[in-house]
């Protein structure tokens, strides 16, 4: 599986709350770094990151593009089931199919464009 093949496999794994299946593919030394968590580790995320997916209502990866150093950049766009809009964008870093860490960057809410605007 490439680096974008694993990076989207676990989004998927996480909008599905199969955690099992997500632990499968995080590496035990695993980093999560975002404004709000500051280098936690795996057992950490999974406490308090991972369960927060059903608060959305939908998830769209708008690009996962490999960066050739073992590391893939995602942004991807989610609507939380109260009506917000963000766009969040990840550096994931891969190694031997596993992720060893997230960088997370986000900001305020995201309007997506309209057409003709």
């Amino acid at each position: 599986m490439s680096e974008v093949e694993v990076v989207r496999n676990f989004f998927r794994l996480y909008l599905a709350g199969d955690r099992a299946a997500a632990e499968a593919l995080v590496d035990d030394d695993f980093v999560f770094t975002s404004p709000v968590d500051d280098h936690i580790d795996r057992a950490l995320f999974f406490e308090r990151c991972f369960p927060t997916a059903d608060r959305l209502l939908s998830q769209e990866i708008v690009h996962a593009v490999p960066t050739g150093r073992g590391s893939v950049f995602v942004c991807y766009e989610y609507e939380l089931r109260t009506g917000g809009r963000f766009r969040n964008t990840e550096l994931i870093s891969v190694r031997d199919g596993r992720l060893t860490e997230a960088q997370v960057y986000f900001g305020g809410s995201f309007a997506p464009e309209t057409p003709g605007a």
